[in-house]
């Protein structure tokens, strides 16, 4: 089952037609003993990726260790053709995926990255938060340590020792992450995304992309088939 409601054998012919039973299902019979929901997402870039990347290439949650209340509403409302109805099952798939994972990180196995874990830390969630929100803001350590209620040493022990690496490092890679994926997705200027993602100049941004990813913005953009 593809992205456009589209059916395909595996080696590509097309099935539209021959498989469809209604409304966004495909199948041999409508009383088969087996249904599977199927949800995708169309996603290339350095934010996503850093979730992606702490997930395993297969995530199994059997409803012995976590029974969705989601799945039955989406099950109705997958065969419903009504008016807003995908921005409906957009929003259910957002929700059962964010339920999914919050479930999946709970579990010893899953091994959370550290970031994720820190978010639940009432200091160190709390400035995570801030940078994430708004990496535009000239933020310093001091600053982010008067918003969290502690000193800046405090802050600055506390971050290293729950996220792996100092605050001004995170917000670095989250602020380039950030510009890498504008690169990708528009054709925003660099002084434009530079500005949304907190550097002075697109000059500064070119100088800290390039240490950071090795290229410049230009060829980043070129390489993500953009203009």
């Amino acid at each position: 089952i593809l992205p456009g409601a589209e059916c395909s054998h595996p080696d590509g012919r097309s099935l539209n037609g021959s498989m469809d039973l209604g409304v966004r299902a495909w199948g041999d019979r409508l009383d088969g003993g087996t249904v599977l929901l199927i949800g995708t997402y169309l996603m290339d870039g350095e934010i996503s990726n850093r979730l992606l990347d702490a997930l395993p290439p297969l995530l199994s949650l059997t409803t012995d260790v976590w029974e969705c209340q989601l799945t039955p509403l989406l099950m109705e409302e997958i065969v419903r053709d009504e008016p807003g109805q995908e921005v409906v099952l957009d929003r259910m798939l957002d929700l059962l995926v964010i339920a999914a994972l919050r479930a999946w990180f709970s579990r010893p196995e899953a091994a959370a990255p550290a970031w994720y874990a820190a978010l639940a830390d009432p200091v160190v969630g709390r400035v995570l938060r801030l940078m994430q929100d708004d990496p535009a803001h000239p933020w310093t350590v001091a600053a982010l340590a008067a918003k969290a209620g502690v000193s800046r040493a405090a802050l600055a022990r506390r971050f290293t020792e729950r996220v792996g690496e100092p605050v001004m490092t995170y917000l670095t890679g989250w602020r380039l992450a950030l510009a890498a994926d504008r690169l990708r997705e528009g054709s925003a200027t660099l002084d434009a995304i530079a500005r949304q993602v907190g550097y002075g100049s697109a000059f500064a941004l070119s100088s800290a992309f390039k240490r950071g990813y090795g290229v410049s913005p230009q060829e980043f953009r070129l390489r993500a088939g953009r203009p």
